[in-house]
C-alpha cells in the first residue's frame, strides 16, 4: 500500500512539473530542421530569450488563411541570449538579440481530434503544447502554454501569426 501511494505521488508530481503542455500527445517532429520551414527568428516576450520557428507544410501552406489548418505544427527553438557589459541581451542591427546556449524546443500542434483525455484547458481551442530540453528530452516546468496563448484568437493562438502569414504569402 506504501508503494502504491509513492507511485500516486511521483505521478502527480510528474503532472504538474510537465505542465507546459503534454509531451504524450504533442511530440517533436522528427527532422524538423530540414523537413519544416524556417520562417522567423525573433526576440521572445521575455526579453532574455530568442525563439527560431519553423512550420510544417500545413502550416506554411494555410498561414495566408488566417487560420492555420488541422495539422499544423509550430517548433520554436529557444535560445538564451548573450548579455552584454551591462548583463542586458546584445542584439544585431536588426534588434533580435544574439543567439546564446540552445536551451529548449517548443512544439505547438493544431488537432481538431485531441483525445478526451487531452483536457481542453490545456489547450488553446485546437492547439496542443509541449516543450522538452535542447536533446529532445523532456523538460520539466510550470509553463501554462495555454494561458499565454489563447488570448491570442485573432492570430490563431500564435505570437509569431504575422510573420508566418507574410512569409508564407512571400515564399509559398
Amino acid at each position: 500500500m506504501k508503494k502504491l501511494a509513492y507511485i500516486c505521488l511521483a505521478l502527480s508530481i510528474s503532472f504538474f512539473a510537465n505542465a507546459g503542455g503534454n509531451p504524450d500527445l504533442v511530440k517533436i517532429p522528427e527532422g524538423y530542421k530540414t523537413k519544416f520551414t524556417k520562417y522567423d527568428t525573433r526576440n521572445r516576450l521575455n526579453g532574455k530569450q530568442v525563439g527560431v520557428l519553423y512550420g510544417n507544410d500545413v502550416a506554411m501552406s494555410t498561414a495566408s488563411q488566417g487560420k492555420l489548418g488541422d495539422g499544423a505544427i509550430i517548433v520554436m527553438e529557444v535560445y538564451k541570449t548573450n548579455p552584454g557589459d551591462d548583463g542586458k541581451p546584445v542584439a544585431g542591427e536588426d534588434g533580435v538579440f544574439e543567439k546564446g546556449k540552445f536551451a529548449a524546443i517548443a512544439v505547438m500542434e493544431k488537432r481538431s481530434d485531441w483525445p478526451a483525455e487531452y483536457d481542453a484547458k490545456e489547450r488553446s481551442n485546437d492547439w496542443g503544447f509541449a516543450i522538452y530540453k535542447a536533446d529532445g528530452s523532456l523538460k520539466e516546468n510550470n509553463l501554462d502554454c495555454a494561458s499565454c496563448h489563447t488570448p491570442l484568437s485573432e492570430q490563431d493562438y500564435l505570437f509569431s501569426h504575422s510573420s508566418l502569414v507574410e512569409f508564407a504569402k512571400n515564399h509559398h
